[in-house]
């Protein structure tokens, strides 16, 4: 994919969707940015920033915003959609009624569908994908919104089930601050990034209990244990979980503040309540809390051992105290560490 002559549509204009239009214009590509509130689009066009994610940011001229959805992906090669998992089933079937059947679509978001766990490449599929000569690819890695708009070195990883498609991807993206990789394990790739960050909100807990590193240790390297368990249950490669899109991903939300999903635990442990801390952060969504109900369902049906999935989610929707589920987690039955 070469022709910069010819636009990428960023379907979605929040945190993500703004810093990988600012990557895109970057990379030399024309962006329409479509934003589903009029004013929003409105506001950038005039004022080249965004009024409510990554506020103190620049959008070049090259990033044309638009609420028109059709006017968005008409004439793009390539439709990214920047979206949390729970806007895509609805806005796919708008943009079935607008995209051709050659346009790449890349899925970016790092969730699950609600209430059946599928991953999101599987929905846009059953949405828009009948009669498509284009690929469906998705985008994931450890990349933290204000990061990659503040232009900080970056990788990721494309992942499509067809080489050219993920290739494609690496071309448009990759620029000296944003380095892509390919990766043909779709299923490794997607739920790495969904299933870390349900393991992220056990990390805001460990911070908001006060604990220190070698808990956090612990956390992720257990963690990253169970991600691969359910990964390979249900179709991935082990290795692609200590790639960018598992470790990778792991570690970056894991880190700190930065992670919506950490801050969900981390206000959990200081006594606010789920419903309280959700409603505070102001549109933006920690994919994690609908996560985690997701695969801890996916984890009995193909009987996998989850633990600290199955700890968030007493934590998250059976008001289970923080430390009650640390003591649970440390005094499980005893077992070898590579069972």
């Amino acid at each position: 994919m070469s022709d910069r002559t010819r636009p990428i549509a960023v379907i979605g204009a929040g945190s993500w969707g703004t810093a990988l239009s600012l990557v895109l214009a970057d990379a030399g590509w024309s962006v329409r940015l479509w934003a589903r509130r009029p004013a929003v689009a409105a506001a950038i066009r005039v004022t080249r920033r965004n009024p409510h994610y990554l506020s103190d940011v620049t959008l070049p001229e090259t990033v044309l915003a638009t609420s028109d959805l059709t006017e968005a992906v008409r004439g793009a090669d390539m439709v990214v959609l920047a979206l949390p998992s729970d806007g895509i089933p609805d806005t796919c079937a708008e943009l079935a009624r607008c995209l051709t059947p050659e346009q790449t679509i890349v899925s970016t978001a790092k969730g699950l569908e609600h209430g059946t766990g599928r991953r999101l490449s599987e929905v846009v599929a059953e949405r828009v994908g009948v009669g498509r000569s284009g690929c469906i690819a998705v985008l994931s890695g450890p990349n933290l919104a204000p990061e990659v708009a503040a232009g900080i070195a970056t990788a990721s990883v494309a992942a499509c089930t067809e080489p050219a498609g993920a290739a494609a991807v690496q071309a448009a993206f990759s620029t000296p601050r944003f380095r892509v990789y390919t990766n043909s394990d779709v299923v490794g790739v997607e739920l790495g990034g969904a299933l870390k960050n349900i393991i992220a909100i056990g990390a805001g807990v460990s911070d908001g209990l006060g604990f220190g590193e070698n808990s956090k240790a612990a956390l992720l390297t257990r963690g990253l244990a169970e991600m691969t368990r359910l990964g390979v249950a249900l179709g991935a490669r082990a290795e692609t979980f200590r790639g960018l899109s598992g470790m990778g991903d792991l570690v970056a939300t894991c880190a700190g503040r930065k992670s919506r999903n950490h801050f969900v635990g981390y206000e959990l442990a200081r006594g606010r309540s789920l419903p309280d801390i959700l409603a505070a952060m102001e549109g933006q969504v920690a994919e994690g809390v609908e996560t985690a109900r997701a695969a801890k369902r996916l984890a009995q049906q193909a009987g996998v051992g989850m633990p600290i999935t199955e700890a968030v989610n007493a934590l998250l929707f059976e008001g289970v105290p923080p430390e009650r589920t640390v003591h649970g987690l440390m005094t499980r039955t005893w077992k070898d560490e590579l069972d």
